[in-house]
């Protein structure tokens, strides 16, 4: 979409596509059956939405910055999109309560389910009233690109889809750092879905699995946009900083993994404990997406970047899907689903060892603008 319709209009179709989805939700109809075909017509069109809004950050980075700012671009972009799943994890236990949870106030089982169908829909008047005013914004105001391209690559043809396609699908060092990045966070997205699920055995509550997300959000959003600007003011590091993150959440996965095994392994399970692994994580996963998808773009250019990053990302859903697919049925003993995330993140920090980093769109800025 970005490479034929351009920015200014696949915005304005995405967040068109996020406007009706949300609208959909919020139809008062009182059939049942109607209103859950609107509910999941809705979904349907905001998951549409979903893969433009997850691979702006490069195409945008590219159009608009310079090469010594495009990681940070990048990164803010990309990372942006997380805060407001972050969000999520505070704003459904926070606004909707458990039905457990609200028993002892209200008189009866009736008036509870009555009271959380009221603040459900509170939250989805709500995203539909922010999701219309960010479509009011850029529809006011959203150039498709400045009046003089930032670096020469900005300015430089790219490859059509076809060519794209046989390119990526050709490129075995790509297909390997999309194999490093698709199956970790993939696995991590479906672990983080059911987080309060897998916690709830061990006593933890959902308020409290909540906040664990929440800070695993927002610390992996500050410490991936300061590596981006490491990545920015020292060049030819992106694998070097990925290397480091890989490896952290290898220990991270893995120290919350045998903690919650602590009737074999004699860990201390406590909620400090857990608190620290799953933020730690999250900070290390959620940090490497944008130095994943800068060193996409530099590894196979001159590809268009959406098409790079639409690549990886649907491997990535791919991934979880698979795992929540098998959730189905293993869903009574959550040992297995934890031992995923080590595994995953093992075999990707492995991939990015054997990796080659190549840097073709910053040569050609540096090369020519000399």
């Amino acid at each position: 979409c970005f490479f034929i319709l351009g920015l200014r209009v696949t915005v304005l179709l995405t967040s068109s596509l996020m406007v009706l989805g949300a609208g959909l939700r919020c139809v008062p109809v009182s059939d049942l059956e109607i209103r859950k075909k609107l509910i999941h017509g809705g979904q349907l069109l905001n998951g549409l939405a979903g893969p433009t809004v997850m691979n702006a950050a490069p195409f945008l980075s590219t159009t608009w910055f310079s090469p010594d700012e495009r990681a940070t671009a990048t990164a803010i972009a990309s990372l942006l999109n997380y805060l407001g799943a972050a969000g999520a994890f505070l704003v459904g236990p926070l606004v909707v309560p458990s039905p457990n949870g609200t028993a002892h106030q209200l008189l009866g089982a009736q008036s509870n389910t009555e009271h959380i169908k009221d603040r459900i829909e509170a939250v989805l008047y709500a995203e539909f009233g922010m999701v219309s005013l960010i479509f009011s914004a850029a529809l006011a105001y959203f150039p498709s690109r400045p009046p003089f391209p930032p670096s020469v690559a900005a300015a430089s043809q790219r490859l059509s889809y076809r060519r794209s396609f046989c390119r990526l699908l050709s490129n075995f060092r790509f297909l390997m750092i999309a194999l490093a990045y698709a199956i970790p966070l993939g696995v991590f997205s479906g672990w983080s879905g059911v987080l309060d699920l897998i916690l709830t055995p061990i006593h933890v509550s959902q308020v409290d699995a909540g906040w664990i997300g929440f800070w695993s959000i927002v610390g992996g959003c500050i410490v991936g946009i300061a590596m981006a600007r490491f990545a920015d003011f020292i060049r030819g590091m992106l694998k070097f900083i990925l290397l480091l993150l890989l490896s952290g959440a290898t220990l991270a996965s893995t120290w919350f993994t045998l903690t919650c095994l602590s009737s074999v392994t004699h860990l201390p399970l406590t909620t400090a404990t857990l608190y620290t692994s799953c933020i730690l994580l999250g900070i290390f996963l959620n940090s490497s997406v944008p130095i994943f998808f800068e060193l996409f773009v530099e590894t196979v250019y001159p590809v268009p970047e959406g098409i790079t990053c639409g690549v990886v990302t649907f491997l990535s859903n791919v991934f979880m899907g698979v795992l929540l697919f098998f959730l189905t049925f293993y869903h009574t003993e959550f040992s297995w689903f934890n031992w995923c995330l080590p595994g995953s993140c093992l075999l990707s920090l492995l991939l990015i060892l054997c990796f080659r980093e190549s840097y073709d769109r910053l040569y050609l800025d540096v090369v020519v603008s000399v």
